[in-house]
């Protein structure tokens, strides 16, 4: 379908969506939130799609944040249900049982860090600015910042950001653990893609199990883990890929994987 205020590509195994709201510095509104989840359907739905990209348009920003301008007209009510809306649609994100890459261009603030820190890991641009800034407008977050990311970068770092509302930029994220790599700015389309067709050339079926292993362990104990690695170890043997992978290896050759999550 025709999107207005994203752009939603796909390139091979690669799908890139842009939030495209650019003189709004890629602001979150309604019609984008909707226009993001729709897209994220469209992609759950594709089995040829083994990997997403988010980005920004233009040069400034990845996401900076809510759209004010809404903010300003809420009543308590129509606040929880845009919380509850954004959060549905990041948990849509984090669901996705592709790996999903972050490239984040510039401002990531407020909703942009939630949408960044729900994604699998998080490239950046050398420019980029991290923030909650939601404290200065008499708010918290609320599209998951008190909840993810203290169990990213830890409880203290995160009451730091949060309580005082303040940019980090993107080499003192790298520091905290918040973004996997910094790159310069003209690089970061390419560096992504380049990891990006890496992991899409990998098995659907290992990806799948390796993401929820790792998701769906993280609040629980070792042994409720461990249970859920040796299930997702079996499954693995549903697939195709399992064969392939390891004949690939007996006979010296570069595996070519072409199962399906429905395998």
């Amino acid at each position: 379908m025709a999107y207005e205020n994203i752009i939603y590509q796909t390139d091979d195994k690669i799908a890139t969506i842009t939030f495209n709201r650019p003189k709004a510095l890629n602001a979150l509104n309604a019609d984008l939130l909707d226009e993001f989840s729709q897209a994220l359907d469209e992609i759950a739905a594709d089995e040829n799609i083994g990997v997403l990209v988010l980005t920004g348009a233009g040069d400034k920003s990845f996401v900076a944040g809510a759209d004010i301008n809404e903010l300003a007209t809420y009543t308590a009510l129509t606040a929880k249900n845009f919380s509850r809306n954004g959060h549905n649609i990041i948990a849509k994100l984090q669901e996705l049982p592709i790996a999903v890459i972050a490239a984040v261009n510039g401002f990531a603030l407020g909703g942009g860090t939630e949408i960044a820190i729900a994604s699998d890991f998080i490239y950046a641009s050398e420019n980029a600015k991290f923030g909650q800034p939601e404290i200065n407008l008499g708010l918290i977050p609320g599209f998951g910042g008190t909840q993810r990311l203290p169990r990213l970068i830890g409880m203290n770092m995160a009451k730091e950001l949060v309580f005082t509302g303040k940019m980090i930029s993107a080499a003192e994220a790298e520091k905290i653990g918040l973004v996997n790599k910094v790159i310069p700015h003209d690089q970061l389309m390419e560096e992504v893609m380049k990891t990006a067709k890496e992991i899409a050339s990998k098995g659907k079926t290992s990806l799948r199990a390796a993401k929820q292993a790792i998701n769906h362990t993280m609040n629980t104990d070792l042994a409720t883990g461990i249970h859920i690695e040796i299930e997702g170890f079996g499954l693995c043997y549903a697939s195709s890929d399992s064969k392939e992978g390891t004949s690939a290896f007996l006979e010296k050759r570069k595996a070519e994987f072409k199962g399906t999550l429905k395998d």
